[in-house]
């Protein structure tokens, strides 16, 4: 028995915004990422209060994500990115490509997974969490430092083959995939161009016309994606890459965009994920969790940890950057929830898949910080945390 009401709109709203709310309180007491309590609360309220998305959550959450990738985009500063091209390129490279191998050959050979769903595993365990990421180098001091630049420059170069892998793989070769193709190019192009003058011209305004107008083209962008059988969150992240020196001169817009994204949609997303995830499923599946964990978490240190000792990092900051990069939060729930609503994967493969993501979002991260945080710290601490 459901204890929500689908026939009354507004008190599902209220408890999904408690609940929102209560998330954000806990990850703030506990001090880790909101997103991560959101997705254990929506396990929790998915299993023993019946909570399930409609139309209009399913909307929310859907805008949620691809604006939580846009500002992942936009935090990639490009003077650092090529500063630090080639390491970047490289360890990015290894960080997406090993584990997709890896986990998809795992499921396909061991688990008996069908292709399809082989191939979803091999992209949820290639993310890495850009907001775990963000979070730790915000909250350590390392964000300004020449090694948190090149963390977020890995951090890039492997979200972004999680999001293209994600797109050619399950994207249709037709006209629409070209239409998209050429509107992310003419967009890249033309946005970082015409939006600062825009935004500078419109600011003083509470109706926000140069925000209304990035949200109308990502609309757009969004609406090709999905024509072309693709993933909206590809077109959103190039962009908020192709935005990041607005972003950068207009601190204060980002700010505005980090807010709604944070406060009003990404919860929605997060704890959509969450409540599509199986207890007993997961019960099940317990060894079939771990073994997903240790062959992505092997991979990772396998590929990025001598890499990085082959570009002279020391071991210290080699092994910090490795379990970052083992991390898994957002891109990994996408890839796992892009699975399950197309049917790529049955509901016991999405609650291995964001099990083993929840996983990756804590261990490496305790990890890290316990024993390979970089040992000289900056005298001042960054007081703004996200």
């Amino acid at each position: 028995m459901h204890v929500i009401d689908d026939t009354s709109l507004w008190s599902t709203a209220a408890v999904w915004m408690l609940l929102a709310a209560l998330g954000a309180f806990v990850g703030i007491r506990l001090k880790i990422a909101a997103a991560l309590v959101e997705i254990v609360i929506g396990v929790i309220a998915g299993n023993f209060l019946g909570l399930h998305a409609n139309a209009w959550i399913d909307f929310l959450a859907g805008f949620g994500s691809i604006l939580l990738t846009f500002l992942a985009g936009a935090e990639i500063d490009p003077r650092a990115l090529r500063a630090q091209l080639l390491p970047a390129t490289v360890l990015g490279a290894i960080s997406f490509g090993l584990p997709f191998v890896a986990a998809g050959l795992f499921a396909f050979y061991v688990a008996h997974w069908s292709l399809e769903a082989a191939k979803i595993a091999g992209v949820a365990m290639s993310t890495t969490s850009v907001a775990v990421v963000y979070a730790v180098m915000i909250e350590s001091g390392l964000a300004a430092r020449p090694l948190g630049q090149l963390i977020f420059a890995v951090c890039f170069f492997t979200g972004l083959g999680t999001v293209v892998a994600l797109s050619v793989l399950f994207a249709s070769a037709n006209l629409w995939l070209a239409a998209l193709v050429a509107a992310i190019a003419i967009s890249t192009l033309l946005v970082p161009k015409l939006l600062p003058a825009i935004l500078e011209r419109t600011g003083r305004y509470v109706s926000e016309p140069g925000l209304r107008l990035l949200f109308a083209l990502i609309f757009v962008l969004s609406a090709l994606a999905a024509y072309a059988k693709s993933e909206s969150v590809l077109p959103a992240y190039f962009l908020g890459l192709a935005c990041a020196n607005a972003m950068i001169a207009q601190p204060n817009v980002k700010r505005q965009l980090q807010t709604i994204t944070m406060t009003l949609l990404t919860p929605f997303y997060f704890i959509k994920v969450g409540s599509y995830v199986s207890l007993r499923d997961a019960w099940a599946g317990i060894g079939l969790i771990g073994l997903f964990f240790c062959v992505k978490i092997a991979a990772k240190v396998l590929g990025v940890l001598p890499a990085a000792r082959f570009f002279r990092y020391s071991l210290r900051d080699a092994g910090y950057l490795t379990l970052l990069m083992a991390t898994g939060l957002t891109f990994g729930s996408i890839a796992s929830l892009y699975g399950y609503t197309h049917h790529d994967v049955n509901r016991a493969q999405y609650t291995v898949l964001v099990t083993v993501v929840i996983l990756t979002a804590v261990i490496p991260t305790l990890v890290a910080q316990a024993l390979f945080r970089p040992a000289q710290e900056p005298e001042e601490m960054e007081s703004e945390v996200p």
